[in-house]
This record gives structure tokens, C-alpha cells and sequence, in this order.
């Protein structure tokens, strides 16, 4: 165990991979675009920097904690710092904000807010590149990446798929799928997962609302909803309810409302899904076609 001092309130800490870690342990909310505690550290965005009492300034997330330290994390040397690190990213942004599906839940424009980031200094980024809406799971945005790099990580290292990655250097860096093909002309699985991480509108959910509503408009269309197990609980904790409760009745309830003709649930789909894919990686295990490691099953040939 070790302490170290953190704006003046002294702080212990035990295993604690970085200074970040800590920090947030102390309450204090510290920003950050790149950082996820389940992937590879970057270092990226370096709004996590801290100062010591020397006058040193570096990323709390890639410092390991150290006793004795003393830090700071909002001086206002720092915050000058933070606010223009928004802004230049702001700047190489297109801001279409108002029309753009993470209005409301984008982590660059809260930062903005926060900071009291309220005016850019260079100017309006017209949009320079096309929107790739190939995938039947996710929309990519390159004008709307800031290069935070955890999509590229978790694809890499939670996914093991590679689908996309950094290219090119300086100012005409972009995280783009290999020789710039379409996602859907990729290794993508189509899990999202790059969507979770992504704190921009990036990359963003390709959704099939319009056609939806239209179909439930129409009295000659019957709809039918599918609703997957995992859907029950993650409904009830996004509307506010306990963590792991199954709220299948309200989901069904509320699409009935909403002009479902049938909803049916999966449940027991999904279970014969499972065996299946376990009876199928089992005998390709068997006959050497599967290579297990620690993180995930790479296959052969």
C-alpha cells in the first residue's frame, strides 16, 4: 500500500495499475477520450494530464502511482491545456452537431461544454470524406473521428478481428479498414462493440427506424418483433431499473402498444443457438481445426 497527495487531500492506494486509477478513486472525475480500463493504454487524447509539485505535466493514465507523489489536476495551466485540446480536435471535426445522431451523448461535445469550450478559432471543417454505410450493423464517419484509437484497440484486442486501423501519417492519419474498402467488405462480425468505445459520432449504429415506422403505418403490413434474451435486462437498466432485472413484460407491453402485431421472445432460440455453436466448436476443435489460447480461438488454415 502507498499514498500519494492528490490536490492536497492525501490518498492510499494498493494495486492500482496508473495515477488515473487512483484519481478517480478520490472522486475526482478526471476527463478523458482514450482511456478504457479493459484495453491497452494509448495515451491519446491527454486530457487525463496531471502536474506534480514540480512543474511536470504528463498523462495520469500511463504513469504507474508511486508513494509520495504529489499531483494536481485542475491548475489553471491545465485547463488552458484541456481547452485547447478540444478545440483543436473540435476544429478537424465536422460539426454538424445539431443534426447528428450523438447529439446529446457525444463525449467530445459534454468535454466542450464542461470546459466551457464555446468558440473554435480555425474555422468549419468541410466534410472531405464519404460516410460508409455498408455494414448492416454500424455507419463509419471518418470526418467525425478524432483518432482516440479505441476502436482500433478493442477490434485488436477484446474482438481479435483487426477489421480496421491506423493509416497514413500527420495531419492525413484515419482509422479506416484495410486499402480503404468498405467495413462490410472486411473480417467485420458486426458485434458493435467498436460503436461502445467510440466517444464521437465515428461510428455509429446503422438502425432500421424509418423503415420500421413506416411498416407499423401501414394497415396492410403486419410487423413482428423478435426480442433477443440479453435485450430484457439491458432495456430495464437503460430506463433506469435495477441491474439484472427482467423487464420482458414491459418490453412486450410497450411494442404492443407501439403497433406490433406479435412479439415473440428467443429464449429458448437462443439456448439451442448456444448448443449448437458449442457442438460445432467442439468437433472442429477435435479434428485440429481450432488453436485454443488465453483470449481466443484463432483458426487454422
Amino acid at each position: 500500500m502507498g499514498r500519494m497527495i492528490i490536490d492536497g487531500q492525501p490518498v492510499e492506494f494498493t494495486d492500482e495499475p496508473n495515477i488515473l486509477s487512483v484519481i478517480r478513486k478520490s472522486g475526482i472525475d478526471l476527463p478523458t477520450l482514450c482511456y478504457h480500463s479493459e484495453l491497452s493504454i494509448y495515451g491519446a487524447c491527454r486530457l487525463c494530464n496531471v502536474e506534480d509539485d514540480r512543474g511536470r505535466m504528463f498523462a495520469s493514465c500511463s504513469e504507474r502511482p508511486r508513494d509520495g507523489m504529489n499531483i494536481r489536476t485542475s491548475t489553471p495551466r491545465l485547463v488552458r491545456y484541456r481547452r485547447m485540446l478540444i478545440e483543436l480536435m473540435l476544429a478537424s471535426h465536422h460539426r454538424d452537431c445539431t443534426t447528428c445522431v450523438k447529439n446529446g451523448d457525444c463525449e467530445l461535445q459534454n468535454l466542450a461544454h464542461r470546459l466551457g469550450v464555446s468558440s473554435v478559432r480555425w474555422g468549419y471543417k468541410e466534410r472531405t470524406h464519404e460516410r460508409d454505410f455498408s455494414s448492416p450493423s454500424i455507419v463509419r464517419d471518418p470526418d467525425k473521428c478524432i483518432l482516440c484509437g479505441d476502436c482500433v484497440r478493442v477490434c485488436e484486442g477484446i474482438q481479435g478481428i483487426n477489421a480496421i486501423d491506423f493509416a497514413h501519417r500527420g495531419t492525413d492519419a484515419m482509422v479506416i479498414p484495410a486499402f480503404n474498402k468498405e467495413i462490410a467488405k472486411t473480417d467485420c462480425v458486426n458485434c458493435g462493440q467498436c460503436r461502445v468505445v467510440c466517444p464521437t459520432g465515428a461510428i455509429t449504429i446503422n438502425t432500421n427506424i424509418r423503415p420500421v415506422w413506416e411498416a407499423l403505418a401501414d394497415p396492410d403490413v403486419k410487423v413482428f418483433a423478435q426480442v433477443a434474451p440479453a435485450v430484457r435486462v439491458a432495456a430495464g437498466q437503460a430506463f433506469g431499473g435495477a441491474k439484472g432485472e427482467n423487464v420482458m413484460g414491459k418490453i412486450v407491453a410497450a411494442l404492443h402498444r407501439l403497433g406490433f402485431d406479435e412479439v415473440y421472445d428467443t429464449t429458448f432460440g437462443a439456448d439451442m443457438t448456444i448448443l449448437e455453436e458449442s457442438k460445432e466448436f467442439l468437433e472442429l476443435y477435435e479434428k485440429g481445426g481450432l488453436s485454443l489460447c488465453s483470449r481466443h480461438a484463432v483458426l487454422r488454415g
